[in-house]
């Protein structure tokens, strides 16, 4: 309850960046009759806890009453996947700032308004969620050895959120090949958004260079058929159902590189302990780098901490 009053709150703190949402309406119209035509579809396939239960249920409602123009207002959006005027952010930001690379970053950095996001208000350009992204992947760049952003070919992202880090890795090269996997009611979500902004999302298409699928043996053909690819997994894996984290274990281990972001506890599920014995097996084959989110731990509203795993093959 504190949290959501203290996140309604937090939205007026951007108060001068509010204005008319710019959006192509034709484009929109089209997106909303495909979105709509396909939530009328027999899904829930995918096992899921609690929580996302719930968010299934608040896209659907989203699509019905026809509010995905403004679908990052919504409060179980922004509680789930949506980071904005959290002041933790402004360090990160100020990481990506010092970072070598600030140039890089702050091309990424530059969010649109497709869903109405909230602009972060010590940066406007940007938003909070899109702040945390982009450092993400400046966490995963820094370790020992050099990765070069521009030979990533192959992205399998598990749990994509609305799709801001595959809108990111596409700015970053339009031609990788780039797959999510979610949930079938959180993929119409992705779908809206990145057509909105101009790309050419399609469901469960093998040949497709942003392909959005909600089954697993799906995941698993798009493995096979692209190799060395990089793995990404921001809190997801570690908010499924455990016997259904188990069936990521070969699509981790024959990864060339993996990202996986996660907190200490969810729902009853100590994620720590978990991934120390997921893992255990995998070191002979990988370097890992565990490191924590120093600034969002060090919140004083932040009591449950949050890890970033970096896994590289050797």
């Amino acid at each position: 309850m504190l949290r959501a009053f203290l996140r309604k709150i937090s939205i007026y703190l951007s108060f001068t960046s509010f204005k008319r949402i710019n959006f192509d309406k034709k484009r929109h119209d089209i997106a909303e009759k495909i979105v709509k035509s396909r939530a009328n579809l027999i899904f829930k396939k995918n096992s899921r806890l609690k929580t996302h239960q719930n968010l299934s249920n608040e896209i659907l409602k989203i699509i019905g009453e026809a509010n995905l123009i403004k679908f990052l207002r919504n409060h179980l959006i922004q509680k789930i996947f949506f980071v904005h005027n959290r002041f933790f952010i402004f360090f990160e930001l100020r990481e990506l700032k010092k970072d070598k690379n600030w140039n890089i970053w702050k091309k990424l950095l530059k969010e649109n308004d497709v869903g109405g996001p909230i602009k972060f208000f010590l940066y406007p350009q940007s938003s909070g969620n899109r702040i945390r992204q982009v450092f993400i992947i400046k966490k995963f760049i820094q370790n020992k050895i050099e990765i070069k952003l521009h030979n990533l070919k192959n992205i399998i992202e598990i749990g994509g959120g609305y799709g801001c880090m595959a809108d990111i890795f596409k700015k970053i090269d339009k031609n990788v090949n780039y797959t999510i996997y979610d949930m079938h009611e959180v993929n119409l979500l992705q779908y809206y958004y990145l057509f909105m902004n101009k790309y050419k999302p399609t469901f469960s298409n093998r040949s497709s260079k942003l392909n959005l699928i909600s089954e697993m043996a799906d995941v698993d053909i798009f493995a096979k058929k692209n190799k060395d690819y990089l793995l990404i997994a921001n809190w997801s894996i570690s908010e499924f159902p455990i016997e259904l984290r188990k069936q990521f274990y070969a699509l981790i281990s024959n990864s060339k590189y993996s990202i996986i972001s996660f907190q200490e506890k969810f729902e009853n599920i100590d994620n720590k302990k978990f991934f120390d014995i997921f893992l255990k097996d995998l070191k002979k084959k990988f370097d890992f780098y565990l490191d924590t989110f120093d600034h969002y731990n060090s919140s004083y509203l932040n009591n449950n901490k949050h890890f970033i795993l970096t896994l590289i093959r050797k």
